[in-house]
């Protein structure tokens, strides 16, 4: 898998930790190992921007999602999954700190990345939370991933509570 992390913002973040949630969602997801994903690291001007662009909401968000190939996961286990280009996910850590520091599970900016680009992930297969029934199907699987990911790493207490809305 093919997953290049780009920090445009100016602020020290875990890239490595990033690199390696992504990898482990995309796995999970059954996502073809030559599939191709692309994070940037933003600060809060520049995601204000993306988000009034794009969204036309004004002041930065946390994450946005920018699909290319529209990419799913395979629904049975036998069925291949396609090889295309993901898409970008584009991080604010900014925005990520704050949210991390008024989580109801208080925790690091960097965790909170990690949470944010397992949920741009989600976005760019296909996933939403406009509805409830998507919401909960959604954040049950981030929670699963995020979880697994924690574990592998070897990290134990509580995954941090979604924070996106």
């Amino acid at each position: 898998m093919s997953i290049d992390v780009n920090n445009e913002s100016g602020t020290e973040v875990d890239e490595q930790a990033i690199l390696g949630a992504a990898r482990y969602a995309l796995t999970r997801m059954r996502i073809h190992p030559l599939s191709e994903l692309s994070v940037i690291v933003v600060d809060s001007a520049a995601m204000e921007q993306l988000h009034m662009q794009w969204m036309d909401l004004p002041g930065p968000t946390d994450v946005m999602s920018f699909p290319m190939d529209e990419l799913r996961p395979p629904v049975k286990d036998e069925e291949e999954p396609p090889q295309g280009l993901l898409g970008d996910v584009v991080l604010c850590p900014e925005v990520a700190k704050t949210q991390g520091e008024e989580a109801p599970t208080k925790h690091s900016m960097d965790e909170e990345l990690q949470l944010l680009t397992v949920h741009g992930v989600l976005h760019l297969l296909g996933y939403d939370h406009e509805e409830p029934d998507e919401r909960a199907e959604m954040f049950g699987l981030q929670a699963a991933i995020v979880d697994g990911w924690r574990a592998e790493q070897g990290l134990t207490g509580p995954s941090p509570a979604p924070t996106v809305s």
